[in-house]
């Protein structure tokens, strides 16, 4: 079956001539929906993605119209392989149904991976830099060290419970597990 997707952003758009192009182009189906190419909670785009079928053909007429951001389109053109259906786009000529339009989506696809390995690649050399300099990422611990001496102490003397400590100290009961965990295997690895 072809299936259309059409797609406008606002709602003072009108996505007739998309639906007009969409049926010349055999679709017997066409989901429509007003939204954003940039959002990722489309509707009418998960429903017709939920009910794709092996041998199905998802067409558009553009590829803005399925997403505005290269990243999602790999996303959503992979959830279409994956369920062994076909992609067209009327506009761009792209269809994966011939082995020129499955090479075109993966000559995409090598320059979507290369963007990622890049960024990836740029944000292991700041990580690097920024340890380099003395500056460590991550969330900043909840307790100070003379707060996690003091739980420490009054669990472990029996003043406290381990969830009395992290009621007292606004914490979750997790947090001071995982802190008397450590405790223990300092403790242990000393002996």
């Amino acid at each position: 079956m072809r299936i259309g997707y059409a797609r406008v952003s606002t709602m003072d758009q009108d996505a007739q001539s998309q639906r007009l192009a969409l049926k010349s182009a055999g679709c017997e189906k066409i989901f429509q929906e007003k939204a954003s190419g940039g959002r990722w909670d489309r509707p009418e785009l998960h429903h017709l993605l939920g009910q794709l079928r092996k041998g199905d053909v998802v067409v558009v007429w553009k590829l803005d119209r399925l997403s505005r951001s290269l990243k999602d389109l790999l996303l959503t053109l992979e959830k279409i392989e994956q369920a062994e259906a076909n992609f067209q786009s009327l506009t761009e000529a792209i269809d994966t149904t011939s082995s020129a339009g499955r090479m075109m989506m993966q000559i995409v696809g090598s320059f979507a991976e290369f963007e990622r390995a890049m960024l990836r690649e740029r944000t292991k050399s700041g990580l690097d830099a920024a340890r380099k300099e003395g500056r460590v990422g991550g969330r900043r611990p909840k307790l100070s060290l003379p707060q996690q001496k003091e739980i420490i102490t009054l669990v472990t003397s029996g003043q406290k419970t381990a969830a009395d400590a992290a009621r007292l100290f606004r914490i979750h009961p997790s947090t001071v597990a995982r802190l008397l965990a450590r405790h223990h295997q300092k403790g242990a690895g000393s002996a």
